[in-house]
């Protein structure tokens, strides 16, 4: 320890003039306080902040040794069902029962109003259904009036068929070399629903039972795309002829019906030949 002038005492602290106190401060202008904060202009306060022109926003907090509190949890709270979704979804489906049914009649124009006014909706959830339907080819928009159900020939159902037998018959063929009786024999239910469907005569309970049946048989490809895209064409073959809304009577659909039943038959087998026949038979009848 020294004393007197410049002296330091036990802490290192020189006193008199230059001294240093225990915190090491500066006076006057630009002084340094015990914080290390600068007085004056452009002055920082203790968090680093400068007030006055330019100033900036508080900074992020240094991380610190302590672990900091955790925040308090909330739950959340409850939130009302949104059910617009799932009218549009059931409009959407009534609408192509409807037309798979021909009560929707190819040529006819539909307004959302009435129809919403049928199902006792608004007309806001059958307007975007018919949206749908016009983007899958199925309506088509008729301006400030509503909605055409668009009329279709034998040609566009036979190009139609023409596709889904060069997408799905090299699928099944791949298939059948190489799945077990057992795999085929678990989509017999399927098959047999085709066939109470048929022998009810409702087309539009047919045409689900059938898409099913076919699904699940390309499903065993596992490809997602293939089976999202076959699906919608097959949907798209369902749609009834223009001018003829009954174009398919009972009796066709349960033939339909009966090939399904056949092709699991020969899947089961093993029988190229006969499965390869009875899907050119099966698309070709459609």
């Amino acid at each position: 320890m020294r004393d007197g002038s410049g002296g330091r005492d036990g802490s290192g602290v020189r006193d008199g003039s230059g001294v240093r106190d225990g915190s090491r401060a500066r006076d006057g202008s630009g002084a340094r306080d015990g914080s290390g904060v600068r007085d004056g202009s452009g002055v920082r306060d203790g968090s680093g902040v400068r007030d006055g022109s330019g100033s900036r926003g508080i900074p992020a907090a240094r991380p610190s040794s302590a672990a900091p509190s955790p925040a308090p949890t909330q739950s959340p709270s409850p939130r009302p069902a949104i059910q617009r979704a799932s009218v549009r979804g059931q409009i959407l489906d009534a609408l192509r029962a409807a037309l798979v049914a021909g009560e929707l009649a190819p040529g006819e124009v539909y307004s959302a109003p009435a129809l919403g006014e049928s199902f006792g909706v608004s007309a806001t959830p059958v307007r975007e259904a018919m949206q749908q339907l016009a983007t899958e080819g199925a309506v088509e928009v008729v301006p400030n009036r509503g909605f055409r159900v668009v009329e279709r020939g034998a040609r566009e159902l036979a190009e139609l068929a023409e596709i889904r037998g060069l997408i799905e018959a090299p699928v099944m063929l791949r298939l059948a070399r190489a799945l077990p009786a057992d795999d085929w024999e678990d989509l017999r239910p399927l098959a047999e629903e085709t066939a109470r469907a048929a022998a009810v005569g409702c087309r539009a309970t047919y045409a689900e039972a059938d898409r099913a049946f076919h699904r699940a048989i390309l499903a065993l490809a596992g490809n997602e795309q293939l089976v999202r895209i076959a699906d919608e064409l097959h949907r798209r073959a369902q749609w009834p002829l223009g001018g003829s809304p009954t174009a398919r009577a009972r009796l066709e659909l349960m033939a339909d019906a009966a090939q399904h039943l056949a092709l699991l038959d020969a899947l089961s087998a093993q029988d190229l030949s006969a499965v390869d026949a009875l899907l050119r038979e099966h698309f070709v009848s459609m």
